[in-house]
């Protein structure tokens, strides 16, 4: 790590010697989560309290520091320390692209280790993207909210808001689903719907 990656000091005020990014690929993370009390009560931030409450246990017992990705403002730079960690790159819908699983992983939080542990080096490898002539990602979607320019996304809200926006909400992002990497890891239709319907919310409540 280096001072301007902008990782935080550990509780005690020391700074980490290293962090390790925590996440999941494709719905592993789905269960456990239905099964929790945070996903019983429907409140809009179930999963991100379900989380600090798993992984703030799991770090408290440790003697480690933990980060959120929906933690601030200021919010932590998760996707420049991603990079760093794993050979995961930008993709043209602006998801982060992993060789293995596509489109279909995420990052909850990250621990902040006291000492470091020895990880392996990141692995060398190339965007998937660069080899993706025909970049279905950027055509798939209805109301052409993905361009090579960036994200519409008042656009793609409005889409999910309306009746014509039915199908994307219940199936998901359909440039998403246009990747053809990691296939064997695209997240189950009820995760799928689970965050949809909870970036319909948080578009609603913006407006």
């Amino acid at each position: 790590m280096t001072p301007d990656d902008g990782v935080p000091d550990l509780p005690d005020g020391a700074r980490p010697a290293a962090l390790a990014m925590v996440g999941n690929a494709g719905s592993a993370i789905w269960e456990p989560f239905i099964n929790s009390y945070e996903f019983a009560d429907a409140y809009d931030d179930s999963l991100d309290r379900w989380t600090k409450r798993v992984l703030g246990d799991v770090a408290s017992k440790a003697g480690l520091g933990v980060v959120y990705p929906f933690q601030g403002p200021p919010y932590y730079p998760f996707q420049r320390w991603a990079q760093r960690a794993e050979p995961v790159f930008s993709s043209p819908i602006g998801v982060l692209i992993h060789p293995e699983y596509g489109l279909w992983h995420a990052y909850r939080a990250a621990l902040l280790l006291p000492e470091d542990p020895g990880f392996p080096e990141r692995a060398d490898a190339t965007s998937p993207c660069d080899r993706c002539r025909e970049k279905p990602c950027l055509s798939a979607c209805p109301v052409d909210a993905f361009t090579s320019d960036g994200y519409d996304v008042a656009a793609c809200a409005s889409h999910l808001s309306a009746s014509s926006g039915k199908a994307c909400v219940e199936g998901g992002c359909r440039a998403r689903a246009a990747c053809p990497m990691g296939h064997s890891y695209v997240y189950s239709e009820d995760h799928l719907a689970f965050h949809m319907a909870a970036f319909v919310r948080s578009r609603v409540a913006r407006n």
